[in-house]
């Protein structure tokens, strides 16, 4: 099974006028292009801003075999009948794509595209195939509903912001936070996001990177991945 999370691969986004987008510009390439992704099952949609619901995209990615599953209330922004279906969750609901079973859970965050839509949802969640069981946070401030994630079967990979926090603190964590919370929901493995690609706020470039590591301590090894284009096995 393949899914994407939050597919940006494009170089800007933001509104787009036919060819041309204005909006922020990527400091670094995407990893791959939309022709040299496998085939994809699922695209996992946690909230409608722009760095992470880009329309372009996504129109790129449709597909009759490919599901999309987002917050509630923000199907309207997609073509539905051009994948294979389109599902929105809202909080403490669960759907099943295939082999891929899915519960979203409420963060600490906000889910407006533009200033007057704000009852858009938004949403991380828990993900599990076969033996794998997988957490991604989407976007989110330090909250405490990670820790009623933990169970007797542990997270193989959380999937975590880490930056944009200076001055965002109301919206996004800090690295150390969001290393506690992956810890308090039983996490293995730590795989930052949203950080390195998009100039959203204040601190240095490399220092959400570094923090994790420094908050990560003995445990370096948990932390999967540290630049965009590298891969791992679970």
């Amino acid at each position: 099974m393949t899914i994407l999370t939050d597919p940006v691969l494009r170089n800007r986004v933001g509104l787009s006028f036919g060819p041309l987008t204005v909006g922020m510009k990527r400091l670094v390439a995407p990893a791959l292009r939309v022709s040299q992704l496998p085939e994809i099952d699922l695209v996992l949609l946690s909230h409608a801003h722009m760095d992470h619901f880009d329309l372009p995209t996504l129109r790129a990615l449709e597909n009759r075999g490919t599901a999309v599953v987002t917050a509630a209330k923000t199907s309207d922004l997609l073509r539905v009948r051009r994948y294979g279906g389109v599902r929105e969750l809202g909080w403490g609901e669960r759907t099943r794509v295939g082999d891929i079973r899915l519960r979203a859970f409420q963060v600490n965050h906000w889910g407006a595209r533009m200033h007057r839509d704000s009852y858009r949802g938004y949403n991380g969640y828990e993900i599990e195939v076969g033996r794998y069981r997988i957490l991604f946070a989407g976007d989110t401030a330090v909250t405490p509903a990670f820790r009623p994630l933990r169970s007797a079967r542990r997270f193989d990979l959380a999937i975590m912001p880490v930056g944009a926090y200076n001055p965002w603190i109301r919206y996004h964590c800090t690295p150390e936070q969001a290393w506690q919370m992956g810890n308090d929901a039983g996490a293995e493995l730590f795989l930052p996001v949203h950080h390195q690609t998009f100039r959203l706020s204040r601190e240095p470039l490399g220092e959400p990177i570094e923090r994790l590591y420094g908050a990560a301590g003995r445990d370096t090894h948990r932390i999967a991945i540290w630049r965009i284009g590298q891969e791992v096995k679970v």
